[in-house]
């Protein structure tokens, strides 16, 4: 069964949540609410949860790398990546290769990577990961590759959640020696 924010940590969550280093986020229905605004010009904008940066920031602190894999090319997920400090890599049209290649850069394994997903295309990078994680809203076909699926649907403060929850545990868990 998938734990939720609401349930309380498992022994195995817990474990696998101390284990790890490092965090891939999608970013459109995980940073978003999966809305897009077309405006006249043909720009497009994006509503996200402002609390995100506050969580990112302490997960940092925590330890815990980040980056924003996504399969668009836009603006928007660029610039709300500079701005919350996070690494991003766009036009992917293999996310698992390119987490595989950020894992590798870091020498760190499936174990310790944790991917937030919302959709079928994230479905790859989910079975791969120690710690598969989808929004409360994501998509009926990839909520059983979950071990995590959070309270808060995408773009209302999900990430926040994530964020969160794996530094809490970091920064109140003591691993036995």
């Amino acid at each position: 069964m998938t734990a939720t924010a609401s349930t309380f940590l498992d022994r195995d969550l817990e474990r696998l949540l101390l284990s790890i280093e490092l965090v891939a986020f999608d970013f459109d229905g995980v940073f978003t609410d999966n809305t897009v605004y077309v405006l006249q010009d043909g720009t497009e904008a994006v509503r996200c949860f402002r609390g995100d940066g506050l969580g990112l920031a302490r997960l940092r602190r925590a330890g815990v790398s980040t980056i924003i894999i996504s399969t668009e090319t836009n603006p928007v997920v660029s610039e709300r990546s500079r701005k919350l400090g996070i690494r991003c890599i766009q036009a992917c049209d293999d996310k698992r290769k390119t987490l595989e290649a950020v894992m590798e850069e870091m020498r760190i394994s499936p174990v310790q990577t944790a991917f937030v997903g919302n959709d079928i295309n994230d479905a790859e990078c989910l079975s791969f990961v120690g710690l598969p994680i989808v929004v409360g809203d994501a998509h009926p076909d990839v909520l059983s590759l979950a071990k995590y699926r959070t309270h808060a649907r995408g773009g209302q403060g999900a990430v926040r959640e994530v964020c969160d929850l794996l530094a809490r545990v970091k920064e109140t868990v003591t691993v036995p020696s």
